[in-house]
């Protein structure tokens, strides 16, 4: 690409608001994690721009359904708030424009097979921590660099198979079970989000730039809690619970009279309100549900009990007056009621402009609060933009 990089190729972000304002990122991440950990950083002030191949992101084309040709509804969800420069990383001008970005980059995110960057003269150790100290360098992989299985390409349900957490999802009737959703890919975008700002801010303290590693493996073990410390105490392998909790015994889903609902209850004393709730005081006086561990030992007894004093109950009416006592309970919704809920919209978690419609923000700032940006950009819409304004 002869194109000169345009000297205002990064935005003038002196008036930007997010406690991330100033911050520029060059985002050459796609599927979930990445971008969803650039996308964050992009939510809360920083100026993002997205390379892609001329194939594209591969979540523009995971649909129906697509929201214009070229471009599905997937990819909406990770990718708000950021310009998209078209490349190709095989040519070395294209990668000139890269070095040219991170002249005045502060975080390069990648999700590339370990040992690809190297390949392109783009390696963190041994090219660009030189070139550009300044940079946080946030490489996201299936398993690291090193290890026995360093370097090989992993995704989200193959993680979730190796690491243990289809073998606790699910139950006897159903086998082991993917969670519906790419959790481990979320959380390690989380993860790589966090990393990030905490070099940030190391940075101002030592003066410079470093690497942070976010990998599928490393993430999917970290959520093995309760389970990992219950084996190491134990030895006993856990198995498939469903939705019950293998140390709770009323940590669970019950069958209403409308539907089901999740109750949540962890201690004696909420046994004892629950119980008085539903007309059911005798169940908190019985010698065998009287502590957790005693209801642990008589677990399918008490689901029996509550499974037949729940029936007469709707769920949004039982949950309401409970929560109203303290105790922790919710209607199992699907994912219309959920977005649908009043409190959804009373905590700005949906998105509805005519432009874009997506999630809000979860993480809340009093005094610098973040805001969507941009909508998801068309492939290579800010190449003009990025590389020869000028001109």
């Amino acid at each position: 690409m002869s194109a000169p990089i345009n000297p205002h190729a990064w935005l003038d972000t002196t008036n930007a608001t997010g406690s991330l304002a100033g911050v520029r990122v060059l985002d050459l991440s796609r599927v979930v994690a990445g971008p969803l950990c650039a996308q964050m950083l992009a939510d809360h002030g920083a100026d993002v721009i997205k390379v892609e191949s001329r194939l594209g992101d591969e979540t523009r084309h995971l649909g129906p359904p697509f929201l214009e040709p070229g471009q599905a509804a997937y990819f909406s969800a990770l990718n708000r708030g950021k310009r998209s420069l078209e490349l190709d990383l095989s040519k070395s001008d294209d990668r000139a424009v890269i070095e040219a970005l991170l002249l005045h980059a502060d975080v390069l995110i990648e999700n590339f097979v370990p040992g690809t960057m190297q390949k392109w003269g783009l390696g963190f150790e041994d090219s660009l921590s030189k070139k550009f100290p300044q940079l946080i360098y946030c490489g996201i992989s299936g398993f690291g660099a090193e290890g026995p299985l360093g370097g090989l390409p992993g995704y989200d349900a193959v993680l979730q198979a190796m690491c243990g957490l289809m073998s606790i999802n699910g139950d006897a009737h159903t086998g082991p079970m993917r969670t519906g959703m790419p959790i481990v890919d979320i959380v390690t975008g989380y993860n790589a989000f966090s990393g990030i700002t905490m070099a940030l801010l190391a940075r101002a303290r030592i003066g410079h730039g470093q690497r942070v590693d976010a990998t599928l493996f490393d993430t999917a073990l970290s959520l093995l809690i309760p389970h990992a410390v219950n084996w190491m105490a134990s030895g006993q392998t856990p198995g498939l619970w469903g939705n019950a909790h293998p140390n709770i015994p009323t940590y669970n889903r019950f069958d209403v009279g409308d539907g089901q609902m999740f109750l949540g209850i962890l201690n004696d004393a909420q046994f004892v309100k629950f119980c008085k709730k539903i007309g059911r005081d005798d169940l908190a006086l019985d010698a065998r549900f009287q502590t957790n561990t005693s209801r642990i030992e008589n677990r399918d007894v008490l689901q029996a009990q509550l499974d037949q004093a729940l029936k007469p109950f709707t769920r949004a009416e039982l949950c309401k007056s409970l929560m109203e006592i303290g105790i922790p309970a919710g209607p199992v919704h699907n994912v219309a009621e959920a977005l649908q809920q009043p409190h959804t919209a009373a905590r700005d978690m949906l998105i509805t402009r005519p432009d874009y419609q997506g999630l809000g923000l979860p993480i809340k700032l009093s005094a610098t609060p973040g805001q969507v940006g941009r909508k998801p950009p068309k492939l290579g819409e800010s190449n003009l933009e990025i590389l020869n304004r000028d001109k």
